[in-house]
């Protein structure tokens, strides 16, 4: 669920492992949840993790679109397309892709809707705008700073006027790394990035699941 490739020789296996390596085998190995959720938790856990995050989704995107005029969606870093499927049910129009073939081989063997691609998440391009871009828990795995910003300014470049870019961190104030795979930055960190390129930074809404400080910031493009 990320699109970050820089080489981590203190991470597991080989010091030729990187990060892209580690999704593939992640997708692989775990089960549909556990490969793009949470694996501390068991399945169960994992089920009520997605529909705690899909809920929350759902208030913030609508679970109705107008078949004269349905939303168009895009899901950056998708995985197995657990939540593209879920929105295109609900009458959206969906795009989806991942850096991980692993996964996208999963997500197109599942169907459900959407139209899904292998690329990063600074390599999207699309002939049209999107009313609403989504990465759910993607951007925190991207480790390299310049790959992080690279990947969030294309996705707000595929924002209309008045839709809404919607990712996933941590509401902090300072840069917070957790394990091999993860890095938390703070919300100046992704205004200092959107707000030249029309963005604002609208709510932040937390998934509100245990002690998961993780959650939607929501920024809308005003220009």
């Amino acid at each position: 669920m990320t699109d970050a490739t820089r080489t981590r020789p203190d991470g597991p296996g080989t010091p030729g492992h990187t990060v892209r390596t580690y999704w593939d085998t992640r997708h692989r190995e775990r089960d549909d949840l556990a490969s793009g959720g949470h694996i501390g938790l068991d399945r169960p856990g994992n089920e009520i993790f997605y529909a705690v995050r899909l809920g929350q989704l759902l208030t913030l995107i609508g679970d109705v679109s107008s078949p004269a005029a349905p939303l168009f969606v895009l899901d950056a870093g998708c995985g197995k397309g657990h939540f593209a499927r879920a929105l295109a049910r609900c009458g959206h129009h969906v795009d989806a892709f991942d850096t991980s073939e692993e996964a996208i081989g999963r997500a197109r063997a599942e169907g459900g809707g959407p139209r899904y691609a292998f690329a990063a998440l600074d390599e999207w391009r699309s002939p049209w705008l999107y009313d609403v871009v989504l990465g759910v828990d993607v951007l925190f795995h991207v480790l390299d700073d310049a790959e992080w910003a690279a990947g969030l300014r294309n996705l707000a470049s595929l924002v209309r006027i008045t839709g809404r870019l919607i990712v996933t961190d941590e509401h902090t104030d300072e840069p917070v790394p957790r394990g091999d795979y993860i890095l938390h930055r703070p919300l100046a960190a992704y205004r200092r990035e959107l707000e030249p390129l029309g963005l604002s930074h609208s709510l932040f809404r937390p998934y509100g699941f245990r002690e998961n400080r993780v959650g939607f910031h929501v920024f809308t493009r005003t220009s």
